[in-house]
C-alpha cells in the first residue's frame, strides 16, 4: 500500500478540493503559490526571452493530456539546462506503475479541467502533493521548455512546471544529477559506478536492475565548462544526461554480444558506431531477432551500443533501485531500512571532515549494529545513503550543494558521544570514496558483524546544512542517535563555614560583600555585579568585560534559598565554590587566554561540570551564546551554566518520584528556563 501523500499548498486545500473550487467558479486555476511571473523563473537574472505563460488551450485546438500513453518520446529537452530531469523521466515512463503515482490519471482536458494538475514527488521521506496550474511558458505560441513530440499533449510540460515548483523556480532545475531526480519519482535508494574502476560483473548487475525495474542513466565527464554539451565525432555528447532504456544480449557471428540502449533527451543526435541504427552488424544477426530488438526504434535520440564500447565512452552509470532488493544476489531479498535525520549547526555540530579533529567530533553521530550476518556470508552487507535537504531550492538564497561525506567507526560498546581522543586515536574502518557536492553520496560496503559508529560531515568546518541518512541492509539491524542524554550530577552544596573558620580568601570576600551590601547586609543583582567585577577584575587569567546584569539575576535565582531576591554573605560563599570550579573550566578551554572558548567545546566543558545535554539542545546553545566567530566569552559562558544548573536543580525538585521524568516534555522545560 503506497504511503498517503501531503497537501504542499500554502492554504492546505487539496487538489481535488481547489479543482472543485473552481469547477462551482467557473474559473480557470490561477496557483498563488507559484505564479505566472519572471520570479518563478528565473531568480539570478532578469528573463532572458520575452516569455507569455500561456494556457494549453491558447496553444493548440485540442489539448490532451497524455496522447496514446506516456512515452519516453514525449520528452524533448527546451531552452533549460535539465536534461538530466528529462532522462529521469525518459526512465519513468518504462515503468508505469511508478509512473502512474508521479503522474495521477485523474486529471485531464475533459469536463473536469479546471485549469489544475497534479503530481507526486517523494521528499526526504515523504510523498509530497504538488499543485499546478497550467500557465507554461511559451514564445510565438510554442512550448519553450521541455515539451512533447506531439503539439497537443502537456503531461510532461505540466511535469516539469511541478517539479520546478517544487524546486522554486525553473533555474533552480538547471544542472544535475539523473539520480536525484530518479529519487524524487521513486523513493528508492541511489548507487552511482564508474565504468572504468566497475566491477567485473556491471552488464549482469545492470541487467538485474533493469529487469527488477530500476531507472538508470549515465553520463560522460567533462574536463572544462568549454566541453559541456560537445558532440564527440561518434555522435555522444559530453556531459549530458543519457539514460538507459535497455539491455540484452545477441549472437553475433557465433559468440554472444552484450548489447545496451541508451536515449539522449535531445531526441535527435545519436552514437554512429557499431550497432547504431543503420551500422551493418544488424544485417548478420537473426532477422527474427533484428525485429524484436529494433521494433521500436526509430531516429527519436535511442540507440543501440555494444556493451564494451559502452564502458570506453561514458564515465559514469547511475542506478535508482525502486524498491531496495539485492542488486548482486540472484535472489530477490527485500532489505531493511532505517532512517536518520538532523543537522550541521555552525558552532555546535557543523565540525567539518576528519582533517579538523579539534571539530570534528562535534559532527552528529549515530550507532549501527549489525549482528546477524547474511546468508551464506559471514558479513553484512549494507547500503549507507547521506542525502542534503532542499539546497536545490535554497538556491535563490546564495545557498548551493554543501561538499559532504560519511566515515564509519568502530564503536564502543557503552559510550554515548565519542570525544576527540576517540577519533584522534581510532581509524575509521569504512568511508565514503570521496567528499563531493552532490545532494546525496552513497556507497555500499560488506562488513563483519558488530557496533559501528556513523559520522556524516561537510568537508568544512562551520558548514550549514539538514541532513537525511538512509541506511539498509539485509538482515535487520540496530540503529540509534548517540548524544541523546539529558540529566545531570549535581552533588549537594557544601555547608558554608563559620566565621572563625573563614579562609584568608573567605574573610577578603566577607569585607567586600559588607562593604556593598549595606545594613541589610544582603546584595541585589547590581551588588552582586559589583562584588563579582570587583573579585574577577584582580584575577589575571580571565580576560572578559564584565558580568551583565543579567547573568547577575540568573545567578540570585540559582543561589536564593529563601527566595529573597537578593543573597547574603551565606549562599553567596557557597556560590562562590561553585564560580572556582567554573572559572577553572573556562581557563582549561580558553586555550588561548584570548577570554573565550569554542563553541564546539561546550559539550565537554557543560559534561565536567555535570550537565550532559542532547545535540539539539546544544545546537540551541550553539545559536544562543555564540559570536560570529563561534567562541562563548566568559560572561555568556557563566550564564549559560548557571542558567542550566537552576534548570536542573528545579527539574530534580519536581521529579518527587526520582523516575527521571516529570509531567512535562524535558526539552521544552530546557528551552523555556534558557530562554532560547
Amino acid at each position: 500500500m503506497p504511503a498517503k501523500s501531503i497537501s504542499t499548498q500554502g492554504d492546505g486545500k487539496t487538489f481535488e478540493q481547489l479543482r472543485q473550487e473552481c469547477l462551482q467558479k467557473k474559473k480557470l486555476f490561477e496557483d498563488p503559490d507559484f505564479p505566472a511571473c519572471d520570479s518563478s523563473l528565473y531568480y539570478s537574472q532578469s528573463v532572458p526571452i520575452n516569455f507569455e505563460w500561456k494556457r494549453p488551450g491558447e496553444l493548440c485546438e485540442n489539448p490532451e493530456f497524455i496522447v496514446g500513453g506516456a512515452d519516453r518520446t514525449d520528452i524533448c529537452q527546451g531552452a533549460l539546462g535539465d536534461c538530466w530531469l528529462l532522462a529521469a523521466i525518459a526512465s519513468l515512463t518504462l515503468h508505469k506503475e511508478t509512473l502512474a503515482r508521479v503522474v495521477p490519471n485523474d486529471q485531464g482536458f475533459d469536463r473536469s479541467y479546471a485549469g489544475i494538475f497534479h503530481f507526486q514527488f517523494w521528499q526526504h521521506n515523504r510523498w509530497l502533493d504538488v499543485v499546478v496550474d497550467d500557465r507554461l511558458p511559451a514564445v510565438r505560441n510554442r512550448l519553450v521548455l521541455l515539451h512533447s513530440a506531439s503539439n497537443n499533449e502537456f503531461w510532461s510540460a505540466l511535469l516539469e512546471k511541478a517539479y520546478a515548483k517544487l524546486n522554486g523556480s525553473y533555474e533552480s532545475l538547471k544542472g544535475g544529477s539523473t539520480l536525484e531526480a530518479m529519487e524524487d519519482f521513486t523513493g528508492g535508494v541511489g548507487e552511482t559506478y564508474e565504468t572504468k574502476s566497475a566491477p567485473t560483473d556491471l552488464f549482469n548487475i545492470m541487467k538485474k536492475a533493469y529487469d527488477r525495474g530500476s531507472m538508470m542513466g549515465c553520463s560522460i565527464d567533462i574536463t572544462s565548462s568549454a566541453e559541456s554539451e560537445a558532440q564527440t565525432a561518434s555522435g555522444l555528447v559530453k556531459g549530458h544526461a543519457y539514460s538507459i532504456t535497455g539491455l540484452e544480449e545477441v549472437n553475433y557471428r557465433g559468440k554472444k554480444v552484450k548489447l545496451i540502449r541508451i536515449r539522449n533527451p535531445w531526441g535527435q543526435v545519436e552514437w554512429n558506431g557499431a550497432w547504431s541504427d543503420e551500422s551493418r552488424e544488424w544485417n548478420v544477426i537473426d532477422s527474427s531477432e533484428k525485429k524484436r530488438i529494433l521494433q521500436n526504434s526509430m531516429d527519436d535520440g535511442e540507440f543501440w551500443m555494444e556493451f564494451e564500447d559502452f564502458k570506453a565512452n561514458y564515465d559514469k552509470i547511475e542506478i535508482c533501485n525502486l524498491t531496495p532488493d539485492s542488486l548482486t544476489d540472484d535472489t530477490k531479498r527485500k532489505w531493511e531500512v532505517n532512517m536518520f535525520e538532523g543537522n550541521w549547526i555552525r558552532g555546535s555540530t557543523a565540525g567539518g571532515c576528519r582533517n579538523f579533529i579539534d571539530t570534528f567530533w562535534t559532527n552528529p553521530q549515530f550507532k549501527l549494529i549489525l549482528k546477524h550476518a547474511d546468508d551464506n556470508n559471514d558479513k553484512c552487507s549494507v547500503v549507507i545513503a547521506l542525502m542534503q535537504k532542499n539546497r536545490r531550492a535554497l538556491r535563490k538564497e546564495g545557498l548551493d550543494l554543501q561538499t559532504i561525506g560519511f566515515a564509519l567507526y568502530e564503536a564502543p560498546a557503552d559510550e554515548d558521544h565519542l570525544g576527540k581522543d576517540f577519533f584522534r586515536y581510532n581509524g575509521s574502518k569504512a568511508r565514503s570514496k570521496t567528499y563531493i557536492n552532490v545532494r546525496e553520496i552513497s556507497e555500499r560496503f560488506t562488513l563483519p558483524p558488530g557496533n559501528y559508529l556513523l559520522v556524516p560531515t561537510t568537508f568544512q568546518p562551520h558548514d550549514e546544512a539538514d541532513f537525511l541518512i538512509r541506511i539498509f541492509s539485509e538482515k535487520a539491524a540496530g540503529t540509534m542517535e548517540m548524544g541523546n542524554t539529558v540529566d545531570a550530577d549535581l552533588p549537594d552544596p557544601p555547608m558554608p563555614s563559620l566565621p572563625e573558620e573563614e579562609t584568608d580568601e573567605e574573610k577578603g570576600l566577607r569585607r567586600m560583600f559588607e562593604k556593598i551590601a549595606g545594613s541589610d547586609q544582603a546584595i541585589s543583582a547590581k551588588e552582586l555585579q559589583q562584588v563579582l567585577n570587583g573579585v574577577l577584575s584582580r584575577r589575571r587569567e580571565i580576560k572578559f568585560n564584565g558580568l551583565s546584569l543579567n547573568t547577575c539575576h540568573s545567578i540570585i535565582n540559582l543561589m536564593d534559598v529563601d527566595n529573597s531576591g537578593q543573597l547574603e554573605f551565606q549562599e553567596f560563599k557557597v556560590f562562590w565554590e561553585k564560580m572556582k570550579k567554573w572559572i577553572m573550566l573556562f581557563i582549561s578551554y580558553d586555550t588561548d587566554r584570548s577570554g573565550k572558548m569554542s563553541s564546539y567545546e561546550l559539550r565537554i566543558a557543560l559534561k565536567a561540570a555535570g550537565m550532559h545535554l542532547n545535540t539539539k539542545l546544544l545546537q540551541l546553545l550553539g545559536l544562543r551564546f555564540a559570536d560570529e566567530n563561534y567562541d562563548i566569552d566568559f560572561d555568556d559562558y557563566l550564564t549559560c551554566i548557571v542558567r542550566l544548573e537552576n534548570m536542573f536543580r528545579v527539574f530534580q525538585a519536581l521529579d518527587k518520584s526520582k523516575t527521571g521524568q516529570v509531567n512535562m516534555n524535558i526539552l521544552q522545560f530546557l528551552l523555556l528556563s534558557m530562554n532560547v
